[in-house]
């Protein structure tokens, strides 16, 4: 019994050993991002099997891990380049800019869609990038730049082819209405083939809070346009205050939007991509800590994370208010 238990044990091993090398090979040809959480996931199931179990049972539940690994990689392989084009819009700058210019250098055709073509973006899109990159002047509210812009696209490639986050609710709304949007297209586009990704980054530092002379421009139209009562209710200093929230954002945020081009990249060219993709540090658990902690425990950490100096409305601030509540 013994000699035979023996053989079954190196039996496991090599079989182990094979399956090991598979993933492993399929772990090369896999994006970065894929890697770390597969060898993470790998780790420490692995590690509970060999330390809880018998060496037999532990090795039969690794090698078995090890195949549904291989299985689970092999729709993470990413496919070739070849002719494939991409319509990116809002590459002056930020993720667009930086997206366009990544992909152009992969092969990719590459149409970045500017709201203003002449402008800097534009021109340094058109100087560092290949011939493969076409700058299109495509304002998405504007319905004939958006049919220009599609003439130009099919005549090219012709037959080649939510979390809440405090003082941000209009910018909020708008991304989970697009989550939203996204994941019904991504069910209803699933019968011709298509699939549809989500990207939601955490905080990278992009042109998305402006410059000063922005934010000074959007200061004075905004106290221009609030009605007198408005402004008497909340009072000056607290709308000015709200400047320090977008600063605050800017200087806590990475300025390596690598890890966002890698989950674009993997996006368009797996299998199999994923419906949904976190980058940025941190990312994934803060979303999960809002879906499944209690209400009030997320808002006591998300008002700490997020460490906004606590202004008060100058009507709120008001004695008389006070003792009105009382």
């Amino acid at each position: 019994m013994s000699t035979l238990h023996s053989e079954t044990v190196w039996l496991c091993l090599a079989v182990t050993a094979a399956l090991g090398g598979l993933v492993l090979c399929q772990l090369k040809k896999s994006p970065g991002q894929v890697q770390r959480k597969v060898v993470c996931l790998a780790g420490l199931w692995g590690g509970a099997c060999l330390l809880s179990l018998s060496l037999f049972w532990g090795l039969v539940l690794f090698s078995l891990l090890c195949f549904l690994l291989y299985v689970y990689l092999s729709g993470q392989e990413l496919l070739p380049v070849d002719q494939k084009a991409v319509l990116i819009t809002g590459s002056d700058s930020g993720f667009g800019h930086a997206l366009s210019k990544y992909l152009d250098q992969l092969g990719f055709t590459v149409f970045a869609g500017v709201l203003d073509e002449n402008g800097s973006g534009a021109e340094q899109l058109r100087r560092s990038c290949s011939k493969h990159l076409c700058v299109l002047q495509l304002d998405v509210t504007n319905s004939q730049q958006i049919k220009d812009a599609y003439g130009t696209v099919v005549q090219k490639v012709q037959n080649r082819g939510e979390i809440p986050f405090l003082k941000l609710a209009a910018y909020s709304s708008s991304k989970a209405a697009l989550t939203m949007f996204s994941a019904i297209m991504r069910q209803e586009l699933a019968k011709w083939g298509v699939k549809v990704s989500i990207i939601q980054p955490g905080g990278f530092k992009t042109n998305i809070t402006g410059t000063s002379e922005m934010l000074e421009k959007l200061e004075k139209d905004m106290l221009d346009h609030l009605t007198p009562d408005v402004q008497e209710e909340y009072g000056q200093d607290y709308i000015l205050a709200q400047r320090n929230i977008l600063t605050s954002l800017h200087l806590h945020s990475s300025s390596d939007v690598s890890p966002v081009l890698l989950d674009i990249r993997h996006a368009i060219l797996a299998k199999s991509p994923f419906t949904l993709y976190t980058p940025g540090p941190g990312t994934y658990l803060w979303l999960c800590f809002f879906y499944f902690s209690p209400t009030g425990i997320f808002d006591y950490f998300n008002k700490r994370f997020l460490n906004f100096e606590d202004s008060t409305p100058r009507t709120l601030s008001t004695p008389k208010w006070k003792n009105e509540v009382m």
